[in-house]
C-alpha cells in the first residue's frame, strides 16, 4: 500500500500548501491545547493575512486559508509560541483525550502530551517523519483510540497502558511512565523502514515496529470512539466548569475566535471540530455561554450540526466536484432530526473523513456513498 509519491506535501505553518483559494497554513496543536493569547494571535493572522476564518481539523489542529503573506503569518505564530520548532513543526501530530485531568478518564495524560511533544522536537531522526504520522494518547475513556493513530497508548488503569498500532491493540502492555520512550522508539523504527509509506497501516507488517516486544494480552482489539464532540455545560472533577462549543462544519470566523480568546481561559481544539473552554467559575461560564451561543457556536448536544461534516470542497479545492459545505449545511438545516453522521466530500480522497460515519462523495450529479478511510 506504499504511496507512489515520495515527497510529503502535508502542509505546515512554514511549508504551506497552494490550494485553489491561495496558500493554506496548518498549525499543529499537540493535544489540541491552545492559550487564549495564542487563539487571539491566530485570529489576527487570519484577519490580516488570510481569509479571516480558522478551520478546525480532524486531528485537533487549526489551519488558515488564502494566506497572502506566509512570512508575516509565520512571524506571528512564532511570537505567540505556536511555532516552537522550525524543523519539527509538521511532525508535532499528537491527539489526546481533551478532557483528561479535568473530567473523567482513568488518568491525567496532560503531562505525557507535553513530554512527548518536547521529546519529538529534540529528536533529530524524527525530522523525517511524514507530516501525516499521528501519535495518540487516550486516558482510558476510548475517545482518541478510535481515531486510529499510527502509534498510540490507551490507559487501562492509572499506571498501565495498551500499546496501539494503527488504532489496533498490539497486546503489548506498558507502564505509563515508559510511554514517551516507547512511542519515540516506534516512530524512529518507522522512519528507518518506511520507504515510501506515510502511515503505519501502509506497511506490509506493522508489528515489525514493536522491536521484539512480546505481547502479554490478546492482540487485535480496536476502539470505536465518538463521532460527536463533547458540547455544552460540563462539570469538571474539581467543581469548576468546562464549556464545549461545536463549530459548524469546522469553520470558525476569526472575529468569533477573538470572542473565545476574550474569555481568557485555557482551551483545547478537539478532533471532532469543537473547542473546549476550561476551568471556568459558574458565573463566567454562564456569561460566556450567553455571549458565544448567539455567535453561531453550538452548545446543544441535540443540534443537527453535530451530525454533518465536510471537506473544504469547491471553490477552495480544485479536486472537488461540488460545494460540499453548502450541501452539508443544507442537509443539517433540512433534516433537524438527523439520520446518523454524514461527511460530505468533493472527491475520492475523502479528506478529513471521521471514523465510523457515512461518507458521501460528490459526483457532479449528486452524491454516492462510500466507506470512510479507504
Amino acid at each position: 500500500m506504499a504511496r507512489s509519491r515520495e515527497n510529503d506535501a502535508c502542509p505546515g505553518a512554514l511549508q504551506t500548501h497552494r490550494a485553489a483559494d491561495g496558500d493554506l497554513a496548518r498549525i499543529r496543536l499537540p493535544g489540541g491545547t491552545i492559550t487564549s493569547a495564542q487563539m487571539d494571535a491566530l485570529a489576527s493572522a487570519a484577519i490580516d493575512f488570510a481569509a479571516s476564518t480558522l478551520e478546525l481539523t480532524s486531528r485537533g489542529n487549526l489551519q488558515i486559508r488564502g494566506v497572502d503573506d506566509t512570512d508575516a503569518v509565520a512571524r506571528l505564530l512564532s511570537e505567540s509560541g505556536l511555532l516552537p520548532s522550525a524543523t519539527h513543526e509538521r511532525v508535532r501530530n499528537i491527539v489526546a483525550s481533551p478532557l483528561s485531568g479535568r473530567s473523567g478518564g482513568l488518568c491525567d495524560t496532560r503531562q505525557l502530551v507535553l513530554a512527548l511533544d518536547d521529546a519529538v522536537q529534540r529528536d533529530a531522526d524524527l525530522v523525517h517523519l511524514p507530516g501525516r504520522f499521528l501519535f495518540g494518547i487516550d486516558d482510558g475513556r476510548g475517545d482518541v483510540s478510535g481515531l486510529a493513530a499510527d502509534v498510540g497508548v490507551h490507559a487501562l488503569d492509572p499506571s498501565t497502558a495498551a500499546l496501539l498500532l494503527a488504532g489496533r491493540d498490539t497486546g503489548v502492555r506498558l507502564a505509563l511512565s515508559d510511554t514517551v520512550d516507547e512511542l519515540l522508539a516506534i516512530a524512529r523504527r518507522f522512519v528507518a523502514i518506511r520507504e515510501k509509506a506515510w502511515r503505519v497501516d501502509e506497511l506490509d507488517d506493522p508489528t515489525t515496529l514493536l522491536g521484539g516486544r512480546t505481547p502479554t494480552a490478546p492482540p487485535g482489539a480496536t476502539w470505536h470512539g465518538p463521532t460527536r464532540p463533547p458540547v455544552g455545560w460540563i462539570e469538571q472533577d474539581d467543581g469548576r466548569i468546562a464549556l464545549g462549543a461545536a463549530i459548524p462544519l469546522g469553520v470558525l470566523d476569526a472575529q468569533v475566535a477573538r470572542y473565545l480568546a476574550a474569555v481568557d481561559a485555557p482551551m483545547a481544539v478537539t478532533p471532532w471540530r469543537s473547542v473546549l473552554l476550561f476551568d471556568l467559575d459558574e458565573g463566567v461560564a454562564d456569561v460566556a455561554l450567553r455571549v458565544l451561543a448567539p455567535l453561531g457556536l453550538v452548545f446543544d448536544e441535540n443540534s443537527p450540526w453535530l451530525s454533518v461534516s465536510a471537506c473544504t470542497g469547491s471553490p477552495g479545492c480544485a479536486h472537488s466536484a461540488a460545494d460540499v459545505r453548502a450541501d452539508a449545511a443544507a442537509a443539517a438545516t433540512g433534516d433537524p432530526a438527523g439520520t446518523g453522521h454524514r461527511h460530505f466530500v468533493g472527491c475520492d480522497r475523502a479528506c478529513g473523513s471521521p471514523m465510523g460515519v457515512e461518507v458521501l462523495v460528490a459526483t457532479g450529479d449528486g452524491y454516492r456513498r462510500r466507506e470512510p478511510h479507504p
